[in-house]
Formats: structure tokens, sequence, C-alpha cells
């Protein structure tokens, strides 16, 4: 197959709303670097992350610049010294610079892992990035055992719906924070074993209800200012919040006193980038989640009303800006 010299590509010239997002002709390296390999994307995962490098939240390094995580695909071409890969092998990333908004695209063969047969190129692009920040929030940054109560704030979005599978693998109780009965519905299905509707119900008074008044050892919180005083009251004494995520805005600065006031509390923002900082911790990260869905212990199945064509990157955030998703969401290039 012959190699492209250009793709089309979403990218940003200016910051702002899902309008300021165009779809450009790139030009595609001449050369690939030693350890360089040449993807045709087939499917595109859209991410929250996605809107806070379009809004800025995230500064970008310069503009025009690309948006986008994480991907699946086919290699076409490799650099001289790339030795995991060959054309043809069928591959996924997530991490590093974004730019996966795009037909083709050169990665280093240290940020990309083989498919495994039993996975479609677009689940595994659903999957991937979504499955990987479930994987160590919940295995490394606080380790749920068996028994434990946790308290997942959006649990019917992407990461939810994984989290509330996994969670319930590992044999823990899971309470997860909904925005209506139909999510709090989807939620329960993938899991999820006490959904609270968050807009009609206090979750504070719910979670001491659900747990005796003690609170819970760790709450997961991707939302971000409208919950953050609530995840801290849910919380058992030294128990942990893991702040990883901004959707409702920033948290704001935390007084270190005031984790000590609430019983001598821990809080973390981690980030999925230092969890995989290397090829083998992606790689054992990406076989841990593979193992789950291949064991059908977590399932990832974008509906077919959330994936939209490459062009449509301004539709596809305005859905998932506007809470009008659930689950995974796709660009197909």
């Amino acid at each position: 197959m012959p190699v492209p010299t250009t793709t089309r590509a979403i990218q940003l010239h200016e910051l702002g709303g899902p309008e300021v997002l165009r779809l450009d002709a790139v030009e595609l390296p001449t050369a690939l670097a030693p350890t360089e390999l040449l993807i045709r994307q087939t499917a595109v995962g859209l991410n929250f992350i996605d809107t806070y490098h379009r809004r800025g939240v995230y500064p970008l390094p310069s503009l025009p610049h690309g948006l986008g995580m994480e991907a699946a695909g086919v290699v076409l071409a490799t650099g001289e010294g790339v030795d995991a890969f060959a054309p043809g092998d069928r591959v996924a990333y997530a991490g590093g610079p974004p730019g996966a908004y795009r037909e083709h695209r050169v990665m280093p063969q240290a940020l990309v892992v083989p498919v495994p047969d039993h996975l479609d190129d677009r689940r595994a692009a659903a999957a991937l990035l979504k499955g990987m920040t479930v994987e160590y929030l919940i295995l490394r940054t606080f380790k749920v055992a068996p028994g434990m109560t946790v308290l997942w704030h959006a649990a019917a979005g992407g990461l939810g719906l994984i989290a509330c599978q996994w969670l319930k693998h590992l044999g823990a109780t899971v309470i997860g924070t909904v925005g209506s009965e139909a999510k709090a519905a989807l939620a329960a299905e993938h899991g999820c074993d006490h959904p609270i509707v968050y807009t009609r119900e206090d979750f504070v008074a719910r979670v001491r209800e659900l747990t005796g008044g003690a609170g819970v050892p760790v709450v997961y919180d991707s939302v971000g200012r409208a919950t953050y005083e609530g995840s801290l009251d849910c919380l058992a004494p030294r128990g942990m919040l893991v702040a990883s995520g901004n959707a409702s805005g920033t948290i704001p600065p935390v007084d270190p006193l005031e984790l000590t006031r609430r019983g001598s509390l821990y809080m973390t923002r981690p980030s999925l980038m230092h969890y995989v900082a290397t090829a083998a911790e992606l790689r054992a990260s990406a076989r841990a989640l593979f193992d789950v869905l291949e064991r059908g212990a977590v399932s990832v199945d974008p509906r077919p009303d959330q994936i939209w064509p490459l062009d449509q990157a301004s539709a596809a955030h305005r859905a998932l800006e506007g809470r009008a998703t659930t689950g995974s969401c796709l660009l197909i290039p």
C-alpha cells in the first residue's frame, strides 16, 4: 500500500468552544525516525480531556495543534529501528502528545501497544485510555480490595461504566453519582450497586446512610468543583480523595489543615501519564485492561449514536460537554 504524504486532521487554530475545531490537510513526514510507526487510524477515542485542551484548561504547547489522546489502526510503515511492530500489525495508543483526531499519525513505538485478536479496533479505541485510567486509579493510586465500599462520581460516563464493572469484578460495593434516572439505570446495569441521582438527592447524606455513617475509604472524583466539598464529606477518617478531573471546573486551592480537620484525609491529583511513563508500565496497564475485556468482566460497546465521522468532531464535543453521552464515544476517520 502506498504511503500517503498528507492526511486530514482536526486542528485548533484558536482556543474556544466546539466551533473552533477545523478539518485541515496536514503534511506527513517524508521519512520516519528510527523508532517511529506510521499508523492508518480506523477509530479515534473521545475523552473529556480533549475539551480541556480545546478550552485551554490544559495548555497546548502552540497553535495550530491537534486534539485527541487515543486511537486504533493498522501499521503502514516503520522506521529502521522498530523491532516490536511490522506493517499490517493492529495497534492502539493512549496518551502522549494530543493529536489523535486524524486519518494517519506517526507515533513512537514506545507509546504504542498491540491490539489482541479478541478486540476490534472500535472497542480498542473506545477502551484504552479510559480503561488504563481505571486500572491505575483502582489498582495503583488507591488499591481497592474485596469488601470495600467506594464512591465513583459520573458513574454513567465512559470512565464510570468501565470502573463500575471492574470494581464489581474486584469484589467492591459501588456507590455512583449520575445526572438522571436513565443514567442511574445504565450505571446499575454495569455494576453500580447504589446509583445516586445527584440532581434530586443529597449524595453526601445518601453515602453516609449507605455506610451506616462511617463514610467510604476512597472517593474517585472526575467532576471537580461541583462535587469537591461533598466528596471530602463522604470520606471516612484517613480516607483518600482521588481528584481525577475537572468536568465542572477546577477545585479551589486546598488548605492542608482542612484535610486534618476532616479526619486526617489524603488527597491526590493523579495523571495517567505518570502511571504509564515507561513502555513497560504502558504495556502492563494495557494487558491488565485487555485481560478483563477478554474474560468478559468488563465490556465496552460504543453506542451507534455516539460514533461520528471525523469531520463532525464539533458535534461530538457539544454532545460530550452537554452531558448528552453515556459510555464511550468515537470519531471515525
